[in-house]
């Protein structure tokens, strides 16, 4: 199945959908520390498009290598990072209740993105 229309147009209700929410968790509780984690969004494909050549299949590879390793590990820590930053801004009393859990169903619907996205660029390959 290569990726249709369809695919994209979902993939792309997806992420926008993501970052309304994202931009509803700070706009109605006044307070725009939660935008902090947008930036970690940004962060989570830069390995992909700098280590693995812009596809994902580097990150289910048993391959490994200085830079390949390197990759996975950033691209982990940007995904933790997406997490934890609210969850410190919570802890240091910077961001409401709320914000923080529209924070996290932002996250998960961008992690549901990528993982649409990485299954639909899998069935793009003859295997």
């Amino acid at each position: 199945m290569a990726m249709t229309i369809e695919v994209l147009a979902g993939l792309a209700f997806m992420f926008s959908s993501s970052i309304l929410l994202q931009i509803l968790a700070c706009a109605l509780y006044s307070n725009w520390w939660p935008m902090l984690s947008a930036l970690m969004y940004v962060v989570v494909p830069m390995p992909c498009m700098f280590f693995g050549g812009g596809s994902t299949q580097f990150l289910i590879s048993r391959d490994g290598g200085g830079w390949i390793d390197a990759a996975k590990f950033m691209t982990g820590a940007s995904t933790v990072g997406s997490l934890a930053i609210p969850i410190i801004l919570r802890h240091a009393g910077m961001i409401e209740t709320g914000a923080m859990l529209i924070e996290f169903t932002s996250f998960f619907i961008f992690i549901c993105t990528v993982m649409c996205f990485h299954r639909a660029s899998l069935d793009d390959y003859d295997w």
